[in-house]
């Protein structure tokens, strides 16, 4: 038997479709006695409203959207959108709250989802992510009405609630760790240039770069696949003057770098130190495991849905909450360059202390799997 309706209602109880209708929804027009042998009938024929109706009669959808501009084959290997999602849905399954997942191939298609699903009452309000220069998706939700969360920022533009780290802070950690270290020529494989975040990690080099007086810092554009990664690697480390050290915009990047090292018979961290903006099982289980930075991404998704769900309730939130900046994590994957510093026979590391910026000190660890410092 398919999805029970109304009419199937009505008939097993012996009444018209209207005073189902009027049970169901509450309303005054049958009896007591009535009301009561309708609610049990729709009880044990395990009748749920259908969500699409409710939505059209102004009820709520009981669902969120989240649409990825992404190439698919990219979003499936990466540990940060899984942790994300993780995070989104142990909060939004507490309230027996949905959320539909797309991925697409541009923003245009984004926003054609944006307007369809909206028009369509599927969702309650929206969860954003990738913040672009002069996104343009902004000013649509605007138009739509329906709350959002935007994870990306600070910035200007949209009413929307921004839940944001500071990627800037987080690149100048890195940088000072490397020059402190005795690195001058850092390359940094970057994400998607129109990111916001891609800009300030790639502002936030070029400045470390002059305040330093790096010999070289040089930011190419990837997306974010390994097999970008890989060749945009591959062409850095053919060069007759080679960066001593790579900062990978993803985990996924990072690891295919090392990869690409090895292949080259580049010796990590000897000659080339590695360093993921991104933290992950991916990372640590590698050899030798990848210095990277650390943050809580299933504690972040949860704050996103929490937010969300806030503002579907009428609470008026301010525009940014700023969450803890990533802490830099070092392991065995960055050392001096031309050091002979690596993972011993037995497994662990000498210590190496570094500087530190805004409470962020670098230093080596013996356990690949420790907390950040």
């Amino acid at each position: 038997m398919g999805r029970p309706t109304i009419a199937d209602i009505a008939r097993q109880a012996g009444v018209s479709k209207g005073a189902v209708s009027f049970a169901l929804n509450g309303r005054p027009g049958v009896s007591e006695a009535t009301r009561d042998r309708i609610l049990r009938v729709a009880e044990e024929m395990n009748w749920r409203p259908h969500s699409a109706a409710r939505a059209l009669g102004g009820a709520r959808a009981d669902a969120v959207g989240l649409v990825i501009a992404r190439p698919a084959r990219t979003i499936g290997v990466e540990p940060f959108f899984g942790h994300l999602l993780s995070g989104l849905q142990a909060v939004l399954s507490v309230g027996s709250v949905a959320m539909h997942l797309m991925v697409v191939e541009d923003t245009a298609a984004e926003i054609e989802v944006y307007r369809r699903w909206a028009s369509e009452h599927r969702v309650d309000g929206f969860i954003v992510v990738d913040l672009q220069v002069k996104d343009p998706r902004l000013p649509v939700l605007d138009e739509l009405g329906l709350p959002a969360v935007v994870l990306g920022g600070p910035g200007k533009g949209g009413n929307q609630l921004r839940i944001w780290a500071d990627d800037r802070e987080a690149m100048l950690s890195i940088v000072d760790y490397l020059a402190a270290i005795g690195h001058r020529r850092i390359a940094h494989l970057a994400g998607l240039p129109h990111f916001q975040h891609t800009q300030r990690r790639i502002r936030a080099l070029r400045d470390a770069s002059r305040r330093l007086g790096l010999e070289e810092a040089v930011s190419v554009p990837t997306d974010f696949s390994d097999a970008e990664g890989a060749a945009a690697t591959r062409t850095l480390l053919s060069r007759a003057k080679r960066p001593t050290a790579i900062v990978y915009d993803s985990d996924v990047m990072a690891v295919a770098g090392l990869g690409v090292a090895g292949e080259m018979g580049v010796a990590v961290p000897g000659e080339l130190s590695i360093v993921s903006f991104d933290d992950s099982v991916l990372a640590r289980i590698v050899h030798p495991p990848l210095t990277a930075l650390s943050r809580d991404t299933f504690a972040l998704g949860e704050q996103v849905a929490r937010s969300l769900l806030e503002a579907l309730d009428g609470a008026e939130p301010g525009r940014d909450l700023q969450m803890p900046t990533p802490r830099l994590t070092v392991r065995e994957s960055t050392s001096p360059p031309g050091s002979s510093a690596g993972v011993s026979p037995s497994g662990s590391a000498g210590v190496l202390t570094a500087g530190s910026r805004s409470g962020v000190v670098a230093a080596r660890v013996v356990d690949s799997g420790s907390e950040p410092v």
